[in-house]
């Protein structure tokens, strides 16, 4: 059974006319006796009574009428939906970032997407980068913000630099003030809050630490980004957290860079080699590179003229 057969069929049904069907559907009459014809052979019934030139349904005709008219008319919707999509008028776009990133880069820019595209959905998905390395890599992701290099062994992923950021030491504001830029060597006394594992601030930290031959000691681990600095904030400990967060940080913290060559991390944009984003994941990454072309995040470090992988 063809489409078009059904078409043809329903044509006929609505205007019992065979010649008025075809001027309908823009065919020659005999094509489409033809393919009724067919549809009647393959379905092992006649679907039209043709006795003195009156055309009428059978039973079998009957039967299929409401089947045809709903199959056409999901045809439809589908033709309706794709072109949508095709025009972003509808979609979603699954985007995952750390939550770093979700409080200081991403607000802007995606009211930005969504002012463009609003009858996109915009599905956040937050956690550690290895969390979302591992979420691309199976499926469930379109694009994340990731930390660079990845680490080894990960999926094929295809990757573009989008910033590069120096970390930062946050205290308690009610605690003694360093005299000045901290040495990672003085963190060897001093208590850490520190991320739950999966985060990569934790593996910078930990691995930085015992590069100056010592293990950092933790007052309290396992948190969230909010929950850090929640923590730093009562006075359990000091962090090491990105440079545009602690800008954000709030009263009650105070912000010290980490004397040079400090800590520095770079922020890329990943999605999976073997599948092409969707289109409407196509259309943030682009922002998101076009902004990086444009200078847009702060403390980049990256030259303009950066291309889309």
């Amino acid at each position: 059974m063809q489409f078009q057969q059904l078409v043809y069929f329903v044509a006929v049904a609505e205007t019992r006319h065979f010649t008025r069907a075809a001027e309908r559907v823009h065919v020659a009459q005999p094509s489409l006796s033809q393919q009724i014809r067919a549809l009647e052979k393959e379905l092992g019934a006649e679907l039209f009574s043709r006795a003195r030139g009156n055309i009428a349904l059978t039973d079998a005709g009957e039967a299929l009428l409401p089947l045809a008219r709903r199959i056409l008319a999901d045809a439809d919707t589908a033709r309706q939906e794709v072109q949508e999509l095709a025009r972003l008028r509808r979609g979603r776009v699954r985007l995952g970032a750390t939550p770093s990133l979700c409080t200081g880069l991403l607000p802007e820019l995606l009211m930005v997407f969504h002012q463009r595209h609003p009858g996109i959905r915009l599905l956040i998905e937050e956690g550690g980068s290895h969390d979302l390395v591992r979420q691309l890599a199976r499926g469930a992701l379109d694009l994340a913000l990731i930390v660079l290099p990845l680490p080894p062994g990960s999926p094929a992923l295809t990757t573009v630099e989008l910033l590069h950021e120096d970390l930062v030491l946050v205290s308690a504001s009610s605690t003694p003030a360093p005299r000045g830029p901290v040495r990672i060597a003085e963190l060897r006394d001093e208590p850490l809050v520190m991320f739950r594992h999966g985060y990569d601030l934790r593996e910078l930290t930990v691995g930085a630490c015992r590069a100056e031959g010592f293990e950092p000691s933790f007052t309290v681990e396992g948190g969230e980004m909010d929950a850090v600095l929640g923590f730093v904030r009562a006075g359990l400990g000091s962090a090491v957290v990105p440079s545009m967060v602690a800008g954000r940080a709030g009263p009650g913290i105070r912000v010290t860079p980490l004397a040079r060559p400090g800590l520095r991390r770079t922020i890329g944009l990943a999605h999976r080699s073997d599948v092409a984003p969707p289109r409407a994941a196509r259309e943030l990454q682009r922002l998101l590179l076009d902004s990086r072309d444009a200078g847009a995040f702060p403390g980049s470090g990256l030259p303009a003229g950066g291309s889309p992988p």
